[in-house]
């Protein structure tokens, strides 16, 4: 198989500062076994939310992106959840919101800290139409400020998945899933959340890990 290559600009998972890894880079942190249950493609959903910061670089604080060989920008989540469509050939759907977040990395960093204090939940511009066409969610974010971005609460919230399978995987770093898996399960309790099945990536090693994303996708099922 053909792994593309990605160049790193210095990237970050999420909107904030967090501390050294506890955890293997690009590891899950459950020693639990992946499920190998065959799951169908044609039932499966990459719903993700991810955010490229477009006003440059920090050198101290990162990037929130990738980019590629081909010089397009792309989230680090985003980049990700492309993989994961080349390797499934699951329908793919972005989470979006009605307001544009800035591309400006401290004003991000400030945005995503005031939405998490405030427990803001930003209006999300598009909902996803024929849900019931799917069983399975591989549901991927970013960690911005240690949680959940204030977008995924709001997509949680608003959208039932009774009755389907949520799997997460995010790009972090430093702090792995922390209590978002958790915070999955209790915001969609009807639905099947495989928390020991997820896949987390430390910011650092997203450009380099197309290969550890595809192997995921295959011991998922895949």
């Amino acid at each position: 198989m053909i792994l593309f290559t990605s160049t790193i600009i210095t990237l970050v998972g999420c909107a904030s500062d967090e501390p050294e890894e506890t955890n293997s880079p690009g590891s899950n942190e459950d020693s639990a076994e992946f499920s190998t249950a065959d799951r169908d493609p044609n039932r499966t959903l990459i719903a993700y939310f991810s955010m490229p910061e477009t006003g440059g670089t920090d050198a101290v604080a990162g990037s929130s992106r990738v980019v590629t060989e081909e010089d397009e920008v792309l989230g680090n989540t985003e980049q990700m959840a492309y993989w994961i469509e080349e390797e499934t050939g699951a329908d793919l759907f972005q989470i979006t919101t009605v307001e544009d977040y800035p591309g400006d990395h401290d004003e991000l960093v400030e945005q995503g800290e005031e939405e998490n204090e405030t427990n803001f939940r930003p209006e999300i511009a598009e909902q996803i139409e024929n849900l019931d066409d799917y069983d399975t969610i591989l549901l991927g974010y970013p960690i911005w400020v240690y949680d959940l971005p204030g977008v995924l609460y709001s997509f949680l919230e608003e959208t039932d998945f009774s009755g389907k399978t949520i799997i997460p995987f995010n790009a972090h770093g430093g702090s792995g899933f922390g209590d978002t898996r958790e915070s999955i399960a209790e915001l969609q309790p009807n639905a099947d959340v495989e928390i020991d099945n997820g896949l987390t990536i430390s910011r650092n090693d997203v450009p380099d890990a197309q290969q550890e994303v595809l192997d995921w996708a295959q011991d998922i099922g895949y």
